[in-house]
């Protein structure tokens, strides 16, 4: 497989490799609205909900890793049209998110541009139990960034909060994010520490 693949191929998944990168400097722009000056990235949130989705998965019985890849690739599509808040999203006729992808991967190789576009398609249309972990874990992850920087003090981040608690569908992703609220984020350390 490797020895068909065109200079032009290589180069366009590079160029999709590079502008992913781009995820790691664009910040999330709707924790401004709460008054958090520097949010994290749109790649550190999607690391963090990739995992989330391989735990929830793992605890529902559904595949981890497809659950993960979902999730992984859940707002790529932000080096183009960047992290529009909910409120700005009213005011906005904005592509889809399989157009976005579409024109992202439109010079990779065959196999990544249908595979990524595939992945996509999948996140936003399916609704396979990985589907609905990535989905739920996008959810849990704003809560537990909610509850950091609750704890960093940001008090006006209940709303993003009780939004992403009302929106969840497993009960995995229900008894995750209940303890989430119970303890506090160092919980972890202090947990081995005793």
């Amino acid at each position: 497989m490797a020895d068909d693949i065109t200079p032009e191929e290589a180069a366009g998944t590079a160029t999709f490799v590079a502008e992913m990168g781009v995820l790691k400097r664009v910040r999330r722009t709707g924790w401004w609205h709460a008054g958090v000056r520097d949010p994290e990235s749109i790649a550190e949130h999607s690391w963090r909900t990739s995992v989330i989705a391989a735990v929830l998965a793992m605890m529902e019985g559904a595949d981890p890793a497809k659950a993960a890849l979902l999730a992984t690739f859940h707002d790529s599509q932000e080096t183009r049209v960047g992290d529009i808040p909910h409120i700005g999203r009213r005011y906005l006729r904005a592509a889809s998110n399989e157009q976005v992808t579409a024109d992202q991967v439109s010079t990779a190789h065959p196999a990544v541009r249908s595979g990524i576009a595939q992945i996509v398609e999948e996140y936003e249309q399916g609704d396979s139990p990985e589907v609905i972990c990535a989905h739920d874990a996008d959810k849990v992850e704003c809560l537990v960034q909610a509850v950091e920087y609750r704890e960093s003090g940001y008090p006006h981040v209940q709303p993003w909060i009780d939004s992403s608690m009302a929106k969840l569908k497993t009960a995995s992703a229900q008894a995750l994010a209940e303890a989430a609220l119970t303890m506090t984020t160092l919980e972890w350390r202090e947990t081995y520490l005793r």
